[in-house]
């Protein structure tokens, strides 16, 4: 056990009166080494990249700057409101052809007969029209759609709404996409017409479902091409992040294409802005420049070795490329906690973006539970750089100051700086939560905790348990950490309680360590032998 780093409950060795006086007196670090997760097995703390400098997210023009767009924006109003009307009629107009186009077809999951298609001819002209009430005049191309036959995968980056409906357009492909886009007002009749291909992106089962279908309707010709925006979510088109690999893995033959959205007073990404302020830049505006890329086919390596990764890295990186961009390891997770940060009122929302697509490859950690990290952050009130202070540590974890307290601080605080950041506290926690040595000391908690005749912890045994890592606990503070614990509100912690808290704060499993069980048993004599 002595090389992975795990200390057995072995019985103490003796201790002089002197020494126990001591040991009385001051409180007990939970090892001679200074980390408070050597017992797991963690031997240092995790490496915590720089925080990247780049926001994918962020509108560059969310608000309206300068007297040319003040007065462009008040001349347009007329515009605006006839382009409204081109919108709703046009809109009114494909919802009803669509609807006919659908009207007692059955078989769905076959390819769409010939004259239904041809009747989806009028809402595809009608989308066009809404493109033109948008401000879309016209679109400049570059390059042409690869055959069916050849590339029957097309992948896109994604900025605004505009790519789906000018691919409804141009292509009419099946789309992936996600379950909540069925049930948008007209809209989503349009979208069952493109006979889309549902995911729930939390879903694992749904995932894999969708790549099979993704899979199957590629390789029937009488399907149109399938379409995935790889990224999963938009950004504001400066960067490319990471891509899901739902449209790499079936192995079949993709193109790119590239959109860019050339402007200088008023960004069209859909980023960190609401859908109805940018419908109403984009109604106000004489016209919005919009440009799309087909690049060459990208196949996949001959010898089937390939990895999806690797593919969706070639084909990522050909994007980047065309579009003299980067590209970071943000994703959909780094969306959901700008969001929550944003809904949490921090001063700096970004700040709390991570990388994600890099922490699930370190760790296996999901983007829920980093929002669950998050709220637990959150809770501990951090300032308005997005810094917690040592003092809210403690209180958000309903702990109090010793030195055991402090080791685990500054096993968060790499930078020494005596305050810790959300990306520190994530890859700490996760760190701890991750280690294959942690579930095991879980169990071995709990077990040396509870008694052996019953299958849950008191008040009074918790108490007695970690009084030796923080000394002169008050009844309150001990009620509070009971609480923390008693997920069901019983007055008591199950073993479902206690792995649950534990796994939701991780750090807390260095105050069960069999080093502060030992001490506990040489101090407190034969009573409290018998929780061993």
């Amino acid at each position: 056990m002595a090389e992975n780093g795990i200390t057995d409950p072995l019985l103490p060795p003796s201790f002089s009166s002197d020494h126990i006086t001591l040991n009385l007196s001051q409180p007990q670090r939970s090892s001679a080494s200074s980390n408070p997760f050597h017992f797991i097995g963690c031997s240092e703390p995790p490496s915590v990249p720089p925080p990247s400098t780049v926001d994918p997210f962020w509108n560059g023009t969310q608000n309206v700057e300068g007297l040319y767009e003040c007065v462009k924006i008040v001349a347009c109003l007329p515009l605006a409101l006839l382009r409204v009307v081109v919108f709703g009629v046009c809109l009114m107009i494909g919802y009803l052809a669509t609807k006919l186009a659908l009207l007692g077809w059955k078989e769905k999951e076959n390819p769409m007969p010939g004259w239904r298609s041809r009747v989806m001819w009028i809402t595809r002209i009608c989308a066009r029209f809404i493109l033109f009430s948008f401000g879309y005049q016209w679109i400049k191309r570059r390059g042409k759609p690869a055959p069916r036959e050849i590339a029957p995968i097309i992948v896109s980056n994604h900025v605004s709404y505009i790519e789906p409906i000018f691919y409804f357009y141009e292509l009419f492909p099946t789309i992936v996409a996600s379950e909540s886009h069925d049930s948008i007002p007209w809209v989503g009749t349009i979208i069952r017409a493109m006979q889309v291909i549902y995911v729930n992106r939390f879903s694992p089962s749904s995932r894999r479902e969708a790549v099979n279908e993704i899979k199957r309707r590629a390789s029937c010709n009488g399907y149109p091409p399938v379409l995935l925006f790889p990224e999963g979510t938009t950004t504001n088109g400066r960067c490319l992040i990471s891509f899901q690999l739902g449209a790499f893995i079936p192995g079949y033959p993709i193109q790119p294409i590239v959109v860019r959205y050339p402007h200088v007073h008023f960004d069209q990404s859909w980023g960190s802005i609401s859908l109805g302020k940018l419908m109403f830049r984009m109604f106000t505006q004489f016209h919005n420049f919009f440009e799309v890329e087909y690049l060459p086919v990208i196949y996949p390596r001959d010898d089937k070795l390939e990895s999806a990764a690797y593919y969706a890295e070639r084909t990522g990186h050909a994007m980047a490329t065309a579009l003299n961009v980067v590209k970071t390891e943000h994703s959909y997770g780094d969306l959901m906690l700008h969001v929550k940060a944003q809904e949490a009122k921090q001063e700096k929302p970004s700040s709390y973006m991570v990388e994600m697509s890099r922490v699930e490859k370190l760790f296996k950690l999901s983007s829920t539970e980093a929002l669950d990290f998050l709220d637990r952050f959150l809770s501990m009130n951090p300032d308005p750089s997005g810094r917690v202070q040592y003092h809210n540590f403690l209180r958000g974890l309903k702990l109090k100051t010793c030195p055991l307290s402090e080791k685990i601080f500054a096993f968060l605080d790499v930078e020494m700086s005596g305050t810790i950041t959300f990306s520190q506290f994530l890859f700490g926690s996760a760190h701890v939560m991750k280690h294959p040595g942690f579930h095991h000391s879980c169990e071995s908690a709990f077990s040396s905790c509870s008694s052996a005749v019953k299958d849950y912890i008191i008040e009074e045994e918790l108490r007695d348990f970690i009084q030796p890592a923080i000394p002169g606990w008050k009844d309150y503070e001990v009620h509070e950490l009971l609480v923390l614990f008693d997920g069901d509100s019983d007055g008591k912690i199950g073993k479902d309680d206690f792995h649950s808290c534990l796994r939701r704060n991780p750090l807390l499993i260095a105050f069960f360590n069999p080093h502060h069980l030992h001490h506990h048993t040489d101090i407190g004599g034969s009573e409290n032998l018998q929780i061993l």
